[in-house]
């Protein structure tokens, strides 16, 4: 990359494109003035913008040279730099007014892009805008269906196509560079116009980076440099699938025993009312007091204990709020640890029927206190060898923080700083890629690095396109263009709402998708008596205990893909252009991935289907279940429940290992 400066303004180009451009007569930075309105109910979150001002900046002073400059713009100052294939600009306000911030990058009809955190409806972000806040998803992400109306109308929580729990202020482009700012306030990345992006902040970024490479995979690589990576999984995960059930010692263990006997490889028993349960109108709700609940989990340690000995660990539940009818919550008030209202009193959060207290993570004594008081002691040191880390969306916008940092700018951060938490915990504890992990659903920038494994979050119980099993796939893909290459979803979806209920074939269904990821593990779902469960039904116990032991059987392959993602940024679940670039094809494809170099999966996520078209990318490619080969294009294969559509590649390494589970299991 070259910066030319000129009277007015500047360029910046490299490998025969723009990156970007300012001069008087093609500005590409504005700044301005906004008055927000935000409104929040339960996550979800309401919020306008009236734009009071808004201009182009111009160029009072521009000293430098090929390598970077100095700009005066009068109430913004920046520093170009230039190292090579990267560019980072620095900024800094000097006009206390400016509150709103746009970017102009140069694009092309033709330029695709990807990331913006977990989109889950969309991969090519090309042609839409994405707002970047992270919130609850909202039940429902299509407008024109029934649950998301009914969301809308009842609970103000139906979605919308770019909400997610994961925005992250990021992109790749097809044009072979990165695009990231070290912002946290709110954003909007507008992909709409064909000769540029625009890119909103509610603040002056920090800095922003663009990056080049010849290649996604230099790229992501480059990417993770900066942002950091995941870390390894621990060797138990490999060995099976971890299943959800609850409802006390008795019945837990009872379905671990019964799922053990039916030949399901079980690795771990999930389950996320160790702590004791509420029920709501939603369904069943779990007691925000993180510790063992004795009087529903008589005798846990012991159990703990003695399937330990079997290989089978045990994990919970935890989130960074405490209720406010709980010990903890007594505990961390006593001692100033929550965020609070601007005079100073008690600021509780409504979680649906019942209100918590917001642990103040920026407060460093709070921080050491749920770190060491909860994780540490009552989660590790008690036995649990896992934990679903949920929520972090959830920060108010009107209350006070011990760093005195604006909600406004935390909001966004709040959830790698709860990744932080967690990631400090098992460290002191030498836990971290040993023994203990924890998978989120929450995001942002720092998640790379904090977050051991992303889940998917809350999906439909259904075949729906923007909210059931396909968008597990969309946002597996687009988080890990961001970093983030280890993602798995709860089997089956979790969210049932009027009269959406899971069925038999998509719990299958979802289950062969599950085989290829990083992780299996099942979910009751919050209405869990309404919705089929894999034990309800000898067929599917059956089932599962050969998609569990293929799972199994995959641990090596798998386990070299978790690594190589923890030392260069690849995902475990990569688009197929990752690996090839001269397709056009394969920059629009959403709903199949490359498990890894050597596998290509395309999940069935249709229901009643007995075949599946699939598209390959020009290779020599095996069909995993009946060893028939194909060198690329449209092909059509039969697909029944328990034969995924999924191929390899012929010259792979691991060709032997993937052989072995069609003798075993193929035709």
């Amino acid at each position: 990359m070259k910066l030319k400066t000129m009277e007015g303004g500047f360029t910046i180009c490299g490998d025969n494109q723009v990156y970007l451009e300012h001069t008087e007569q093609k500005p590409a930075l504005y700044v301005g003035y906004g008055e927000a309105s935000i409104d929040m109910y339960r996550g979800n979150f309401k919020i306008e913008d009236y734009v009071v001002q808004r201009y182009p900046l111009n160029v009072v002073s521009i000293t430098g040279t090929s390598d970077g400059a100095q700009i005066d713009f009068g109430g913004l100052k920046a520093k170009i730099c230039i190292d090579q294939e990267l560019l980072t600009i620095y900024f800094e306000k000097t006009d206390p007014n400016i509150n709103r911030f746009w970017l102009r990058i140069p694009s092309d009809k033709a330029e695709k892009c990807y990331g913006c955190g977990e989109q889950m409806s969309y991969f090519n972000l090309k042609g839409r805008h994405f707002p970047l806040w992270t919130s609850e998803p909202g039940v429902g992400r299509d407008k024109t269906t029934y649950v998301t109306w009914r969301s809308d109308v009842e609970n103000k929580a139906g979605g919308d196509y770019y909400h997610t729990n994961y925005p992250e202020p990021t992109f790749v482009s097809s044009k072979h560079y990165y695009f990231h700012t070290d912002c946290t306030a709110y954003a909007d990345f507008d992909f709409r116009h064909d000769d540029f992006h625009e890119l909103q902040f509610w603040d002056v970024p920090e800095s922003i980076r663009i990056e080049h490479a010849d290649t996604f995979a230099a790229l992501v690589q480059k990417l993770t440099d900066y942002l950091g990576r995941q870390p390894v999984l621990p060797e138990w995960v490999y060995d099976g699938a971890i299943i959800g059930v609850q409802g006390g010692t008795k019945r837990a263990f009872a379905l671990a025993d019964r799922s053990i006997r039916n030949g399901i490889k079980v690795n771990g028993i999930w389950c996320q009312d160790w702590e004791g349960k509420r029920v709501t109108s939603f369904g069943k709700r779990l007691q925000w007091d993180w510790q063992w609940n004795k009087e529903l989990y008589p005798g846990l340690p012991e159990k703990i204990a003695q399937y330990r000995e079997k290989g089978i660990r045990f994990l919970g539940y935890i989130n960074p709020y405490l209720v406010n009818d709980g010990e903890l919550y007594a505990e961390a008030k006593e001692k100033g640890y929550f965020a609070v209202k601007e005079d100073g009193s008690d600021y509780l959060v409504d979680f649906g029927e019942f209100y918590c207290g917001v642990v103040d993570l920026t407060n460093p004594e709070a921080y050491e206190w749920f770190k060491d008081r909860v994780i540490k002691k009552n989660m590790i040191e008690f036995g649990l060898s896992g934990w679903m880390a949920d929520f972090g969306e959830y920060l108010p916008t009107d209350l006070k923080l011990y760093n005195g940092v604006s909600p406004m700018i935390e909001h966004n951060h709040w959830p790698a700083r709860w990744a932080k938490c967690n990631y400090d915990a098992l460290k002191e504890t030498d836990t971290l890629g040993k023994e203990v992990f924890y998978f989120m659903r929450a995001g942002g920038t720092g998640n790379q690095k904090y977050c051991t494994m992303m889940w998917a979050g809350d999906q439909s119980v259904d075949f729906s396109i923007h909210d059931g099993l396909a968008s597990v796939i969309v946002g597996a893909l687009s988080v890990g263009m961001c970093g983030c290459g280890l993602h798995h979803s709860d089997i089956g979806g979790y969210t049932s709402l009027f009269g959406n209920t899971r069925t038999k074939e998509l719990f299958q269904r979802w289950a062969d998708m599950a085989i290829f990821t990083p992780l299996m593990r099942t979910h009751e779902c919050n209405r869990p008596e309404e919705n089929f469960q894999y034990y309800d039904d000898g067929d599917t116990m059956e089932l599962f205990a050969a998609q569990t032991d293929v799972h199994v059987m995959l641990k090596p392959y798998i386990k070299a893909l978790v690594e190589e993602n923890s030392q260069t940024g690849m995902p475990v679940q990569r688009p197929l252009f990752m690996h090839y670039e001269d397709d056009a094809r394969a920059y629009d494809i959403q709903t199949e991935y490359l498990f890894g170099k050597d596998m290509l999966i395309a999940p069935v996520y249709l229901e009643g289907q007995t075949e599946w078209k699939v598209y390959l990318p020009e290779d020599e490619w095996v069909h995993l279940w009946t060893g028939k080969s194909f060198a690329g294009g449209d092909v059509t294969v039969e697909a029944p429940i328990g034969r995924i559509p999924a191929f390899y590649r012929k010259n792979s390494a691991y060709a032997p290992l993937f052989e072995a589970i069609r003798k075993k299991y193929g035709e």
